[in-house]
């Protein structure tokens, strides 16, 4: 690294995005701007880049927001490096505070080419007394100076079944104006967005935004923690400003406490920027967290996968039941075959026995390595389903491993719904999941992995740690590392990252995984708004959506369900062994189609053509752009015939080939285009109520 001095002012960057930092003495590190891409925005309000929280010394003023801190505004700048390692450019800034010898280091990271940054702080005590730290920001910042009345505010609940469900709304519908001016302080209230336990995404999603409404101006931002975390937004004299951090004490239990030379670094957090609205900076986000992600041959190949569980055996395979499947799912072409939950037990209720992961003998008499067989035989990668960190009550590991390998509050277990947690601080547990996944890869040729997790154990635990939260957050880190070390032993394995559906989708453990669940939700209905959610928060190419046709479904109905996969990792499911052969024909060509443009959406960036979908909405739709191709799905989810414009002004002012991918064996809806506006308009031709069509729109000439 080369060390660059202090000024008053600090310009860091590349092609695609510029960071500018107030460094001025005597004063907190500020960012005065944030720009994508050569766009220039105001400067930044006043707000420190780094909040600090610490027992016995409090904010600067009685709030419960992480804004004006005592120690964020004394930190002051002693330094800044910069560096380049392979495509990521660096930034490191040093802060100090004289009184109690604290140093906050934050590091930047981006991507050449991208208009984003990766961000996390490292506090070091440089002082002679211990600190109790109580909150650490990764990255706060005003949002470009800009007031909140010109600010929309995009944020996102989720939960089982429901995943991703997006408002966009005026800022100022959450922050009232109360007159700041005129008291001539700061605010003290914020919209706090707080997710708890290790379902990160089990209530609120990690990823929101900011967007100007005139200016285009647009932040969106993610936590990459796959334990708790905040972000929060509120108004400052000067503006709007933005916090972004992992657990606290106020909202998780978490307190770490420093000894003299000791530090603890933050979660990561990433912020994307544009200057061309929500649809901008989602594209931005995209290129960033491909950027983050391990490599891995599955980034290239994003194979088929089939998987037995949703709305088929739902949790009971046998070999009678599996072998007609397997043969089905590789006709149409697949090529992973996953079997789910229920091939450990013995017996019919499974969910308390899990933890020991041997096959069954009765659901299997000839081994599982029959099926397994069949699969590789079928020309598809055998895979199963695990839930690795959880060992059911009546599990034999219950007693083989020692109290210390699980999770514990006041000397208890941790129990949820029947299952102990494993605590992956600890070498047993770790050494116990090594020895299941070696021996299922190595001994029965397993290839993809299914990692479920459907408990969440709270606050975490006491043990080792300075609070529950902070022996959560140490498990947290412990599993991260243990995916690590999984995929060094084993490149070419597949991990499917599942939570009852997307319970714990966030990117501490996709730029780990290879794909991502998106929901459990079995109604082929309710479906839609989910995987035209989630490119705000996964990669379509590891964007996994069910796809589960089945022999009772209309033609219409099963290339609804069907289309609800192929902007994504296509993820099928159903009774394809009790189909005829023109259904059987409709799921090829799906899986086809898929084929044949998914290197292509590995390469894509989203769009929303009827805005971020509404939970109830009747018409939904998702584009995915990538050069001048865009791949475009629309359902209707209503009995009729009225035509929906689409809002594709990315292609305005050119000439276009429209071309209908899927389904080409049902009537075509007539489609009109407008180069003037951008638009295009779609006319149904049958009123069945649930239909649904992925087109390819190729862009040609300009008009003249």
């Amino acid at each position: 690294m080369t060390s660059f001095g202090t000024g008053t002012g600090l310009v860091w960057g590349h092609s695609a995005l510029e960071l500018v930092l107030d460094v001025s003495p005597g004063g907190p590190v500020v960012v005065q701007a944030l720009s994508g891409r050569g766009a220039r925005y105001p400067h930044g309000a006043g707000q420190p880049l780094v909040e600090l929280l610490v027992a016995g010394e409090g904010r600067a003023r009685a709030s419960h927001r992480f804004s004006d801190t005592s120690l964020g505004r004394r930190l002051t700048h002693i330094g800044h490096e910069r560096g380049r390692f392979g495509p990521w450019h660096e930034l490191r800034v040093d802060q100090r505070d004289e009184r109690t010898g604290l140093t906050a280091e934050t590091t930047f990271r981006s991507a050449d080419g991208v208009a984003a940054c990766q961000v996390t702080t490292r506090v070091t005590n440089g002082g002679t007394d211990p600190v109790l730290l109580l909150g650490v920001t990764s990255f706060a910042a005003g949002f470009g100076g800009h007031q909140v009345d010109d600010l929309d505010l995009l944020a996102a609940d989720s939960e089982w079944l429901g995943e991703g469900r997006w408002t966009r709304r005026p800022l100022r519908d959450r922050v009232p104006d109360l007159a700041l001016r005129a008291h001539g302080q700061h605010g003290r209230g914020r919209v706090a967005v707080v997710s708890g336990g290790a379902w990160s995404t089990g209530t609120h999603l990690p990823t929101g935004g900011l967007v100007h409404r005139s200016a285009g101006h647009a932040w969106l931002w993610q936590v990459e923690h796959n334990g708790p975390w905040r972000w929060e937004v509120g108004e400052r004299l000067d503006g709007a400003y933005v916090a972004l951090l992992g657990p606290t004490d106020v909202d998780h239990q978490w307190r770490r406490l420093l000894e003299p030379g000791e530090s603890f670094t933050t979660v990561p957090v990433s912020v994307a920027v544009s200057h061309d609205g929500l649809d901008g900076a989602a594209a931005e986000l995209t290129r960033h967290r491909r950027a983050l992600v391990r490599p891995h041959r599955d980034r290239s190949s994003l194979p088929v996968v089939f998987n037995d569980y949703m709305n088929t055996l739902m949790g009971d395979p046998t070999t009678v039941r599996l072998l007609p499947l397997v043969d089905a799912a590789a006709a149409v072409g697949a090529e992973v075959f996953c079997i789910d939950a229920g091939w450990y037990d013995d017996g019919a209720s499974w969910w308390d026995s899990v933890g020991e992961w041997q096959p069954s003998q009765t659901r299997f008499p000839r081994g599982i390595e029959e099926v397994l067989t069949r699969i590789r035989d079928r020309g598809m990668v055998p895979g199963l389903w695990l839930e690795p960190e959880v060992v059911g009550v009546r599990s034999p590991m219950a007693d083989k491993l020692p109290e210390e390998a699980f999770l514990r509050r006041g000397g208890v277990r941790v129990v949820e719904h029947d299952r102990y947690h494993l605590d992956l601080r600890h070498p047993a547990a770790v050494a116990h999941l090594d020895e299941v996944v070696d021996r299922l890869v190595e001994q029965l040729g397993v290839g993809y992995f299914k990692l479920d997790y459907n408990i969440d154990p709270g606050v975490g635990t006491d043990v080792d740690a300075d609070s529950a939260g902070d022996g959560l957050l140490g498990h947290n880190r412990a599993h991260q590392a243990w995916l690590d070390r999984l995929l060094d032993r084993h490149p070419d394995l597949v991990l499917e990252n599942c939570a009852s559906g997307a319970m714990r989708m966030d990117y501490a453990l996709l730029s780990r995984m290879q794909l991502q669940s998106t929901s459990d939700q079995q109604d082929p209905w309710r479906y839609p708004p989910i995987a035209v959610a989630a490119p705000m928060s996964v990669l379509p190419e590891q964007s996994a959506s069910w796809a589960y046709p089945q022999p009772d479904m209309s033609a219409e109905q099963a290339a609804f369900t069907l289309v609800t996969g192929m902007l994504g990792r296509l993820y099928l499911s159903g009774h394809l062994d009790h189909m005829d052969t023109g259904q059987l024909d409709a799921v090829r060509d799906a899986v086809e189609v898929h084929r044949e443009i998914r290197a292509e959406l590995a390469e894509s960036v989203p769009v929303w053509p009827l805005g971020l979908p509404g939970w109830d909405d009747s018409w939904l739709s998702l584009g995915l752009r990538t050069g001048d191709v865009t791949y475009l799905a629309v359902w209707r989810r209503a009995a009729t015939a009225t035509p929906i414009t689409l809002d594709l002004s990315h292609l305005r002012d050119r000439q276009v080939d429209i071309e209908v991918l899927y389904p080409r064996r049902l009537p075509a809806w007539t489609c009109a285009w407008s180069a003037d506006t951008g638009s295009l308009t779609v006319t149904p031709t049958d009123p069945e109520p649930a239909a649904a069509r992925l087109f390819r729109i190729t862009a040609t000439d300009l008009l003249p």
